[in-house]
């Protein structure tokens, strides 16, 4: 059965909503990194191989095999590592500069493409890098009046740009590599996060904190908007995905700083708008030019 062509944007809208109050959840959780790294990790692992168990019938033997390959193993590392730099990330540093790194993502994967030989890169992914890296330049460095180093801020940069990169990666294997199962591969991922949180965590850290509020970034918010988004890239562009990605970049800062009190301050608000909008014009120039008969 077809379906309309607004199916696509609204799954992806959907899930991209849904994942806005994540980073609200993890500060109400209270949690330093590794136990938060722990928390979501374990129940979004679970959740998802326990649904991949449900409906995969016969074809587990076949996606056991793609998951123990190199491609597979490759892309669970990436997501493992990208699921670890994500929460501590968030647990040292400003949440609106890691959202920041994270957003840049589709310029890792233009990069990559061209360091693939998948595709040349285009003059605007490079006029946008030089963009957005001085939109985040801004957010960490600047307080309104010069120049300041704030090591926090460095610290959520560099671990939103890994985390950017780690998916763009994963994203680029999962194309090379055809019939890759998704829901395994990144519950096997968040499984490996899990465990790498359980075995860092500081002792008796596990139980501190607010478990609830971790429980429902883990269980609830990141399978909910995962499942829409990854099922959202069948029926729509990916540059719509991305577009709508950005939904998380603008609401995230603010629902924390809504419900944690976390501010935002003049130069992470003038950088954030520079990633945002450089992001978006980009996209849409990609969007537009490869739609373009040749």
């Amino acid at each position: 059965m077809s379906r309309h062509p607004l199916f696509g944007i609204g799954l992806a809208a959907f899930g991209a909503l849904v994942l806005t109050p994540d980073t609200l959840f993890m500060r109400w959780s209270g949690m330093s990194g590794f136990p938060m790294v722990a928390w979501r990790g374990m129940l979004m692992g679970t959740l998802l191989l326990g649904l991949w168990l449900i409906s995969a019938g016969g074809r587990r033997r076949a996606d056991i095999r793609a998951i123990l390959s190199l491609s597979g193993l490759g892309v669970i590392l990436c997501h493992g590592l990208n699921a670890t730099l994500f929460s501590l990330g968030i647990g040292h540093a400003p949440v609106a500069v890691v959202l920041f790194g994270i957003a840049t993502m589709p310029i890792f994967s233009a990069v990559l493409g061209r360091l693939l030989g998948d595709e040349p890169t285009r003059a605007a992914t490079w006029v946008a890098t030089v963009a957005v890296l001085a939109g985040i330049g801004i957010a960490v460095f600047g307080d309104g009046e010069g120049l300041r180093f704030d090591r926090a801020a460095l610290v959520g940069a560099a671990a939103g740009l890994g985390v950017a990169a780690l998916l763009a990666l994963a994203f680029a294997i999962i194309r090379r590599a055809h019939g890759l199962p998704i829901m395994p591969l990144v519950g096997c991922g968040a499984l490996l996060a899990g465990s790498i949180g359980i075995a860092a965590a500081p002792a008796g850290s596990l139980l501190s904190g607010e478990i609830w509020a971790v429980a429902v970034t883990g269980a609830v918010i990141l399978p909910a908007s995962f499942l829409a988004l990854t099922h959202a890239t069948r029926h729509t562009a990916p540059a719509n995905v991305s577009l709508l990605m950005l939904l998380e970049t603008v609401l995230g800062p603010a629902w924390v700083w809504i419900g944690a009190g976390e501010a935002m301050t003049p130069p992470m608000i003038l950088g954030g708008v520079i990633v945002v909008v450089s992001l978006a014009l980009y996209i849409l120039t990609v969007a537009r030019s490869t739609s373009v008969p040749r």
